[in-house]
């Protein structure tokens, strides 16, 4: 109980202080509002907590406290209200003050304004998370959860720059059958996005240190994982801002979606500001329990489930698609690789072998 208030308790007092506030600020209505919207992010980015936790065990003690401060505070209020009043900004050309009155004072409007602007998200955020399910897939492992596909592409994989080549083929090709009119306004974001994925990968691995000095260095404050390169200073920097872009590109989305829920931006802020701390804090404890060592699959099905979210959202540049079909996907994805997690470890406590894997990463922790 303890371990879960000191991995949770944040989250769970922002939540009590967010829903306080919403009801006496909009009455049960509103409270009901921010209590689905918080809900929703949550459901909708549980695959994004485990990639998070991905990358956060490789960072130093510093730069993960600075993800679970300061990088929360860009998340709640960056991302889902400052960032959407800067984009419809920027495609209006009218001033950020003159937008923030619109979302108040006309929130129809803004949110016309906003699905104006989904198109070049889509495309961003899309490329963007292509990248990163790509460069997963694409790449040579140890361990396998779906054997022969796996494989396959990772044999393709050998092809220098593949991921690049496919990520640029799918973008044009929605550029060309959904984008419409707004094909080079497609075209120009999606590059964008590859740029931005490129960028802050490249200088992360520029400025990474030697694997033997990080190998050297003490374990991070929130793991129990056996050595691995830990990135310090400024890779672990880039790192950050790759988890920060990671989270625009899942969290954007959210926020247009939310206007069906409502069109109050201050709610819809609270409401997903709430999903994002328990991503957060449930990125925490993955990384503190060591689940991704436990359950060598659950990173398998989060790129997966990136992977078909980057294709939803290129198909969303022309076609609306239910929230529902997004999450469900996610969560399905995430729970099957669970499960089938579960079934490898109690092969290998039972000593039979397994087929999923060329060498062994070790014994299971009991």
């Amino acid at each position: 109980m303890m371990s879960v208030l000191r991995t949770f308790g944040w989250s769970f007092g922002v939540t009590l202080l967010g829903l306080g506030a919403a009801l006496l600020a909009w009455g049960p209505g509103g409270l009901a509002a921010v209590a689905v919207l918080g809900v929703l992010e949550v459901s909708l980015s549980f695959d994004n907590a485990v990639v998070n936790a991905t990358v956060l065990r490789r960072m130093d003690a510093f730069w993960q406290r600075m993800f679970l401060t300061v990088g929360i505070l860009i998340a709640v209020f960056g991302m889902r209200l400052v960032f959407p009043v800067l984009v419809v900004s920027v495609t209006t050309r009218l001033s950020p003050g003159a937008v923030l009155g619109m979302a108040i004072g006309d929130p129809d409007s803004y949110a016309a304004h906003l699905e104006h602007a989904h198109p070049a998200i889509a495309a961003f955020g899309g490329m963007f998370l292509l990248m990163i399910a790509l460069d997963f897939l694409l790449a040579e492992r140890d361990i396998h959860w779906l054997p022969p596909l796996e494989r396959a592409l990772a044999r393709a994989g050998g092809l220098d720059r593949l991921s690049v080549l496919v990520a640029l083929a799918a973008l044009a090709t929605a550029a060309a059958t959904l984008a419409g009119p707004s094909s080079s306004t497609v075209l120009l974001a999606g590059t964008l996005g590859l740029i931005a994925y490129l960028a802050v990968g490249g200088l992360s691995q520029y400025f990474q240190a030697p694997a033997e000095e990080a190998q050297a260095d003490p374990a991070p404050a929130l793991t129990r994982q056996r050595p691995r390169a830990i990135a310090v200073g400024k890779a672990a920097f880039f790192l950050f801002l790759y988890l920060e872009v990671l989270d625009a590109s899942f969290s954007f989305d959210g926020v247009v979606g939310a206007f069906a829920i409502s069109q109050n931006i201050f709610q819809i802020a609270l409401g997903l500001g709430i999903g994002a701390m328990y991503i957060r804090s449930l990125t925490v404890h993955l990384v503190r329990r060591g689940t991704l060592d436990d359950y060598v699959y659950l990173e398998h099905g989060a790129h997966y489930a990136i992977g078909a979210l980057a294709v939803i959202l290129l198909v969303t540049i022309k076609y609306d698609v239910p929230q529902v079909v997004t999450g469900g996907i996610g969560v399905a994805l995430i729970g099957a690789s669970f499960l089938s997690s579960l079934a490898r470890n109690r092969r290998r406590q039972s000593g039979r072998p397994d087929q999923d894997t060329d060498r062994e990463a070790g014994p299971v922790r009991r």
